[in-house]
């Protein structure tokens, strides 16, 4: 019996934790950026899926933007078509335009089905509709990879339009350039001009990663929190690179737009999105504005 209570004491203390955060972000958006293995494996998935309708039930108006890369290149593989890179880019021809389009209409519509089976109404579009995502022809140090878009602008109409009528918008990162020509689009980059654009209070990246190092080898140097600045410096001081100089960069000018929070999130840990949120230490690294650091999150 005294076991059982304190149990019931554990779970009342983290629902007492979890108060204040619930209170402060209340009809607040929030974007989640979601890809990387928490996309790969069932569990996870329905861990992630159920943290999001969590989260819209207790107030915030979420917005999913999801990838699918790995899924497109299994089907690449699958089909027996050749993948050709440049500079580590893998150029989309149309027909690889048209898989891509494809497998990411099917992702999308399987995450519409785990939120509706959660009881939360949820539509599942891309950035075609209504216009949402406007793009130009993006280049790779000048060379040609393709139907691979570069924001231009969003209209984010449509996601007010859903949210205001309470559903969950969940977004594939496919755009159109002024021509109509359809392109696909980095999930990170699309993630950050929505929640640019909405005005988001959160924008949480689920990523492969448990967050930011200054020495990626000493694991007692995580980083919890940092400012624009001091991503900045890390930068210049060469403590980050490769493929997370992009991501890195894509969080700072969330930031530097209106985004009030920016979380990076290791997806791989069940219900990363819950623990970051409504605990007091989180489990990722957070990015906010010069002059926040005594914010609370």
């Amino acid at each position: 019996m005294e076991k059982d209570m304190q149990e019931v004491m554990k779970k009342a203390e983290v629902l007492i934790e979890a108060l204040p955060y619930i209170q402060q972000f209340n009809r607040k958006i929030i974007v989640i950026k979601y890809g990387g293995s928490a996309m790969s494996d069932e569990l996870l998935q329905k861990n992630v899926i159920k943290d999001v309708t969590l989260l819209k039930l207790v107030g915030f108006k979420p917005i999913i933007v999801h990838g699918g890369g790995k899924e497109i290149s299994k089907w690449v593989s699958r089909l027996g078509m050749e993948p050709r890179f440049v500079n580590g880019l893998r150029v989309t021809d149309e027909p690889t335009m048209e898989l891509a389009e494809m497998v990411l209409s099917k992702v999308n519509k399987q995450l519409v089905t785990m939120v509706e089976e959660l009881g939360v109404r949820a539509v599942g579009i891309s950035g075609k509709d209504s216009g949402l995502l406007r793009v130009k022809k993006r280049y790779s140090d000048g060379e040609d990879i393709g139907f691979v878009g570069e924001i231009t602008g969003v209209d984010p109409k449509v996601l007010y339009d859903l949210l205001e009528n309470d559903y969950l918008p969940i977004v594939a990162p496919i755009g159109l350039d002024d021509a109509c020509l359809t392109y696909n689009i980095n999930a990170d980059d699309a993630a950050c001009a929505i929640a640019q654009a909405v005005g988001a209070d959160k924008l949480a990246f689920l990523t492969d990663i448990e967050g930011l190092y200054r020495d990626i080898n000493d694991k007692s140097s995580f980083i919890s929190r940092l400012t624009c600045s001091e991503a900045d410096k890390l930068i210049e001081e060469g403590h980050i690179g490769g493929g997370m100089l992009p991501k890195l960069a894509g969080c700072t000018s969330a930031i530097r737009n209106g985004v009030n929070r920016v979380h990076i999130l290791d997806g791989r840990i069940p219900h990363c999105l819950l623990l970051e949120i409504f605990t007091n230490t989180g489990v990722g690294t957070m990015f906010m504005a010069d002059g926040d650091e005594h914010a609370a999150g």
